[in-house]
């Protein structure tokens, strides 16, 4: 009892020492002014969108527009032959049963198809053409002393590859899938290729570009060892560049992947029949009840594959 009323009046004293110590440590903080500036910017610039005059704010409010939206959510939203009815659960899970059996189960697997394709593709081709990205394997030593000893041509030679190469990745995400499957539907014609491919290409350059900088990133302890005991370039990436490189390379194909979905649904306006040939051709009918609907489809999809990345990324943590 004793030491009660001692400690009740040091503790204000604790917490006035310890807010001295938060203050001189947010005094001592590190400052950027490349941050500062940038975020001074960016408000700035956002500023002067707002107050350009494309788009007014009170627009989006006013009386049509929040009529449209009540219609939107209280009757086209509504499934066309139960509007009217006083239904339920029941009656709307079985509109969505026969929907889904009719239209939404296939274009469901044709959009999976056309994502795991690309993907599939897009990995092989990243693998392939990363390694001659990374500056750090692209010199006379990997990873041990760089160009020490090299000759002027050699190492030309060398960093044009890498040159070309991420030049290479740059042009291939720099071209929306959008317009490489319009290119790729005119040269090919119709079908589930063009899509496939050009989602391939558009995600083979960034995958490729994200993969060659997690290798330049890696510790270089390890590669070292492995060069000095006379691995080649070839033993280096395979034994220890892939291997270590993996769980973040998984996390962005995973992330790909759920891009890949997204896309495979907008490129089915195509003519593919995936959900986004099925989401057009209800838009077009002003059925906005089947839209939402395989709208819907596409997101668990993506939840799916959200899901199915954690997984597989918690199973190669522990492995």
């Amino acid at each position: 009892m004793s030491n009660a009323p001692l400690r009740d009046r040091t503790a204000p004293l604790g917490d006035l020492a310890r807010a001295q110590v938060v203050s001189e440590l947010r005094r001592q903080r590190p400052k950027s002014a490349l941050l500062r500036s940038s975020l001074w910017f960016f408000a700035l610039a956002t500023a002067c969108a707002w107050a350009s005059g494309f788009f007014e704010v009170s627009a989006a409010f006013d009386g049509r527009r929040i009529d449209n939206l009540q219609r939107f959510l209280t009757q086209e939203v509504v499934p066309h032959h139960l509007r009217g009815t006083d239904f339920g659960p029941l009656e709307l899970g079985t509109w969505a049963l026969e929907l889904f059996t009719d239209k939404g189960w296939g274009a469901l697997l044709a959009t999976l198809c056309l994502a795991l394709s690309a993907i599939a593709l897009a990995t092989f081709g990243a693998l392939v053409a990363a390694p001659f990205a990374v500056r750090t394997l692209a010199v006379l030593d990997p990873f041990l002393f760089g160009e020490r000893g090299s000759s002027r041509a050699g190492r030309f030679a060398r960093t044009g590859l890498v040159a070309v190469a991420r030049g290479l990745l740059v042009a291939a995400r720099a071209v929306p899938e959008y317009v490489l499957a319009f290119f790729l539907l005119a040269m090919l014609g119709p079908g589930a290729w063009p899509a496939v491919l050009a989602l391939a290409l558009h995600n083979a350059g960034i995958l490729g570009r994200l993969g060659a900088e997690v290798v330049e990133n890696l510790e270089p302890g390890p590669a070292r060892g492995l060069a000095q005991l006379g691995a080649s370039r070839g033993q280096i990436l395979l034994w220890f560049a892939y291997p270590q490189a993996l769980g973040r390379v998984l996390l962005y194909v995973f992330y790909r992947f759920e891009t890949c979905v997204r896309e495979a649904t907008v490129l089915g306006l195509l003519g593919i029949l995936s959900l986004g040939y099925w989401i057009q051709d209800a838009r077009s009918r002003l059925y906005y009840d089947e839209m939402l609907f395989h709208v819907a489809l596409g997101a668990l999809l993506v939840l799916g594959a959200d899901l199915v990345s954690a997984l597989v990324r918690r199973a190669v943590r522990r492995a």
